[in-house]
């Protein structure tokens, strides 16, 4: 998913119907802002998602953009994965 800060790309680990990991091997990164914004709420965002076991997951604060990126990429997984 293309964010006006550079694309987002979830990736899913499903067992038993249930998404067990996901990870983000794309990212906003291109200035030290980005990175310290990915770094903080990436892995709440990744946290969030095993916890739900869905994309229904809370926005991080100060990170809107990548999150909307981030939640919008992980449906577009979900669905892929057919769950």
């Amino acid at each position: 998913m293309q964010t006006i800060y550079g694309p987002v790309q979830v990736t899913i680990r499903v067992t038993d119907h249930k998404i067990t990991a996901a990870s983000v091997p794309v990212y906003p990164n291109g200035s030290p802002h980005d990175q310290q914004i990915s770094s903080y709420a990436l892995p709440q965002l990744i946290q969030e998602t095993v916890a739900a076991d869905s994309a229904n997951i809370n926005a991080v604060s100060g990170a809107t953009y990548t999150s909307q990126g981030y939640i919008s990429s992980l449906q577009s997984a979900i669905d892929k994965a057919g769950l």
